[in-house]
């Protein structure tokens, strides 16, 4: 899988800020308020957001509506189902 090249430009103001732009933030998937981690190795940096949670917690559960999450709570769910 070939990688693209992205290339853009930031500029540091006196506080040490910069504004990561657009297209970057897109490819990382980051909004307002994210934390980004940036990581050196020799002489090159990379930058990865940060994720407290997986971006899929918003969906567990959506597929078993009043069945709690955890394995035990989903094979209790099944032998309810099943008359044991």
């Amino acid at each position: 899988m070939a990688k693209s090249a992205l290339k853009k430009k930031a500029r540091i103001t006196s506080k040490g800020q910069i504004t990561v732009p657009h297209e970057v933030r897109r490819a990382l998937g980051v909004r307002p308020g994210d934390k980004l981690l940036f990581e050196q190795d020799g002489a090159e940096f990379r930058v990865k957001p940060l994720r407290a949670t997986s971006p899929f917690e918003k969906y567990r559960g959506i597929g078993n509506p009043g069945i709690p999450s955890g394995r035990k709570a989903i094979v209790r769910a099944v032998r309810q189902l099943r008359g044991r």
